[in-house]
């Protein structure tokens, strides 16, 4: 499995809410800092950071998409 983010790209995340549902607010950009070790069901992980808060998460890939 490979990852389909590079280091420093500047992502879109959409956030969720309660129960894995998606919330209603546009997805935030947030910059690839750090890929992580693939979870025990394979899932690729990733630590991003917000470019417009001083927040990072951990999110799954499928959480992510392309930043125009």
């Amino acid at each position: 499995m490979s990852y389909a983010y590079k280091l420093n790209e500047d992502v879109h995340h959409q956030r969720q809410g309660p129960q894995g549902r998606a919330e209603n607010e546009p997805p935030m950009i947030y910059t690839i800092v750090q890929r992580m070790p693939i979870e025990s069901d394979g899932r690729l992980r990733y630590r991003i950071k917000s470019k417009s808060e001083n927040v990072e998460r951990v999110v799954t890939e499928d959480q992510l998409s392309y930043s125009q």
